[in-house]
């Protein structure tokens, strides 16, 4: 089972200058609770915005420089690699950023965890577009705000659909 777990405003925006574009208190603690556990795949500029390996967490780096080396991380030089290793880990694996991965593994994930925070940001970074005949909308958890952020936002789990012949 390979997921996408992301966070985007009203414009798929889901950064600038390698930073988040905001802090949710709840979508932190609910990125944690799905992800604890299990690998987790990331771009290199991804990692470096967080700045240490994730606890709880198998973290796995994807990075074409060979030297590239990060404590308490898996290198790996391409999303397949990155899937291979984790999948010999766990059977659930997580894609958590940056943009070029999500776009790489938008299309081979099975679920989207997509926390969409209801305004528009200033941004430099983008989740590529969701396509509504390719996702099924499983589950929906609604806030009108949270504890420490001012804007509703929205947990949504999307499904692939299957197609049968």
């Amino acid at each position: 089972m390979l997921s996408i777990i992301v966070a985007v405003d009203e414009n798929n925006a889901i950064g600038k200058d390698n930073k988040l574009l905001w802090h949710i208190a709840e979508d932190l603690k609910h990125f944690r609770s799905i992800t604890n556990g299990h690998p987790v795949i990331m771009g290199r500029k991804t990692f470096e915005s967080i700045g240490k390996a994730l606890p709880g967490r198998i973290n796995i780096i994807i990075s074409r420089n060979p030297q590239f080396a990060a404590e308490e991380c898996i290198v790996a030089p391409s999303l397949e690699k990155a899937i291979n290793i984790a999948s010999e880990i766990d059977e659930n694996t997580f894609i958590i950023g940056g943009a070029s991965i999500y776009r790489e593994a938008l299309g081979i994930a099975d679920t989207i965890y997509l926390t969409v925070v209801h305004s528009s940001y200033d941004a430099d970074a983008f989740f590529p577009a969701i396509s509504e005949t390719e996702w099924n909308e499983v589950e929906r958890i609604d806030f009108i705000k949270g504890k420490d952020f001012g804007y509703p936002f929205s947990f949504i789990t999307l499904k692939r659909i299957q197609v049968r012949m």
